[in-house]
């Protein structure tokens, strides 16, 4: 729900989620609930009582709009409906959140705008609230195609190789490891040659030893939530101790 639709066009309209889109896999309704306003302006906004610099999204627009939907489409329950207000106090967006997500039927996402919300939209709509991260929009619009992307890569049918979604950054808890394809030599950079070797039980080290070491030296808070063997704990303490015996830095 958004009072700029228009916005979604672009990232709807091209790659994975027009082909999602285009085998059923995923249904995206963009409401415009400017529609749902009642006066011959179509006003959506009204000044905060109390004072106060901007303009606060008036109620009752909201409500309307979402009143007809559940008219037209039913009410749902948790967990299959869950009404998400993009807003910086909520919970941080992760990749485990979008997991919980992409288990849910239907996701309402409200994209607020000026000021804000009249908070007898969270109270009375909201089931949660989103935050992409310690950072300010224009509007929840960006957050919301951050959401529906990273959501839609985890429907079964979206991406072409299930493994794929299992493997990038952030799934196992670990930034991903370096790949490369051809040219096996580029500008004087070469491939690494155990990725060369077709050895797949060295591949697999080699993958899982960068990995851990990316995320050590870029994005070390990931650790503490990952998913670790003992090698991982050891490979890490080598770091720590300075050894980097085996990792190959470009």
């Amino acid at each position: 729900m958004t009072l700029f639709p228009g916005m979604f066009a672009g990232v709807l309209g091209e790659s994975i989620l027009k082909r999602a889109q285009d085998a059923g896999a995923l249904q995206v309704e963009l409401i415009d609930f400017r529609e749902y306003a009642t006066d011959r302006h179509r006003t959506v906004d009204d000044a905060p009582y109390g004072g106060g610099a901007g303009m606060l999204l008036k109620p009752d627009p909201i409500f309307a709009a979402m009143d007809d939907l559940r008219a037209r489409v039913g009410s749902g329950s948790p967990p299959k409906e869950r009404v998400i207000l993009l807003s910086p106090s909520g919970r941080r967006f992760t990749q485990a959140v979008a997991e919980e997500y992409a288990q849910s039927e239907r996701l309402i996402l409200l994209c607020g705008h000026y000021e804000g919300f009249d908070d007898r939209v969270r109270q009375g709509l909201a089931t949660e609230e989103l935050s992409l991260g310690d950072f300010v929009l224009t509007g929840g619009e960006i957050a919301a195609m951050a959401v529906i992307d990273a959501v839609a890569r985890l429907l079964p049918g979206v991406l072409g190789n299930a493994a794929s979604a299992e493997e990038e950054s952030h799934s196992s808890g670990l930034l991903e490891y370096p790949q490369f394809t051809r040219p096996a030599d580029f500008r004087g950079m070469r491939v690494p040659e155990t990725l060369l070797s077709g050895h797949h039980q060295k591949i697999e080290i080699w993958r899982r030893k960068h990995a851990l070491y990316r995320t050590w030296k870029y994005r070390p808070d990931l650790l503490r939530n990952a998913r670790l063997t003992e090698r991982d704990r050891q490979w890490l303490q080598s770091f720590a101790a300075g050894d980097f015996s085996g990792i190959e830095v470009w």
